[in-house]
């Protein structure tokens, strides 16, 4: 099935023609935003749009399209391929991969165990679809900045939500993996918390992330990083959106182990990742690392015009590293 297909195929059968026509736009399509009673959304890089039966409208007006309880309770049903038992410990982390790499929020009653952690998510109501789209190709022009001497440079990009972070570190993850005119292929271990770099359906990733990357999914960070270390023995060890204190200290023990790091973060600038990764209270601790050391290059993302694009690349040092960026 093509990743049209594959998003076609959850919605109940007398919707599927709509969605169909709908789906024509999915190179631009984000996400699908579903709520019991409430309109449909759609969130493309032209921003927010109603769903009506003769296609997309930026009004919500009384015809756009809305879902009903039944309607979700087969959605979530042709999700979990009519057996939600099979999934139950996907819907309690808050969400699923289907085939081709989308990534489906779900959110409704929560069931509690007696300890107080989640049990399950009972009657969902809410649901965010989210797109998978790869860019292959999409780190071609920085991936000459993240080498020296066929040695793969620690990296971390930042950027501020929907700028990217994650399509050019899966893309970074292939290139490293299959070889790439800087250096040959070496082993990537890649701990894929939230499902989002491999897009990973039944263990196995939907997305192209090179043939000799190991995926750990659905994995929390610090935890995977060390099973990585243990099980797989990665030359390169990369993970989505860290920030804090202990997820720094995970990362300085990979660096420790002579394994190399790329990592995404929320932000804008140095001072934020100072910020985000509690550096002063790290140095009340006296936990003795400087994630400022850790890095070799910083790569900073924007979207400027709807294209989400580098803005800037600094080294280990704060210096800026030349290029048609910026």
């Amino acid at each position: 099935m093509t990743k049209r297909e594959e998003i076609i195929r959850i919605f109940p059968e007398r919707l599927r023609a709509g969605w169909e026509r709908a789906l024509m736009e999915e190179d631009k399509l984000r996400e699908i935003r579903l709520a019991v009673g409430q309109p449909v959304r759609i969130l493309t890089g032209d921003g927010e749009k109603f769903m009506q039966s003769q296609g997309f409208t930026r009004d919500c007006s009384p015809d756009v399209w809305r879902i009903s309880g039944q309607d979700m309770d087969e959605i979530v049903k042709n999700i979990c391929r009519h057996s939600i038992y099979a999934f139950e410990n996907e819907i309690r982390q808050g969400f699923i991969t289907v085939p081709g790499g989308h990534r489906i929020g779900m959110a409704g009653q929560v069931v509690l165990n007696e300890n107080g952690t989640v049990r399950n998510i009972a009657h969902i109501r809410f649901m965010n679809i989210r797109i998978s789209h790869e860019v292959i190709g999409a780190a071609d022009e920085i991936m000459g900045c993240l080498y020296e001497n066929n040695r793969f440079l620690n990296t971390l990009i930042l950027a501020p939500p929907g700028c990217g972070k994650t399509t050019l570190l899966r893309d970074i993850v292939r290139q490293v993996s299959d070889g790439n005119a800087y250096a040959k292929g070496k082993q990537v271990g890649v701990v894929d918390e939230r499902s989002e770099i491999a897009g990973s359906f039944m263990g196995i990733p939907q997305n192209h992330v090179g043939m000799r990357t190991d995926v750990l999914d659905a994995c929390p960070k610090i935890q995977g990083m060390m099973l990585l270390l243990r099980s797989m023995a990665p030359d390169v060890v990369a993970v989505d959106e860290v920030g804090g204190a202990e997820d720094m200290k995970a990362l300085s023990m990979v660096l420790r182990s002579g394994s190399g790091v790329v990592a995404t973060m929320h932000g804008n600038s140095m001072e934020d990742m100072y910020k985000f990764t509690d550096v002063e209270s790290n140095r009340e601790r006296g936990r003795g690392y400087e994630p400022g050391n850790m890095f070799d290059r910083y790569l900073f993302l924007e979207k400027r015009s709807g294209v989400c694009q580098v803005k800037e690349i600094l080294d280990g040092e704060g210096g800026r590293i030349p290029g048609k960026w910026g």
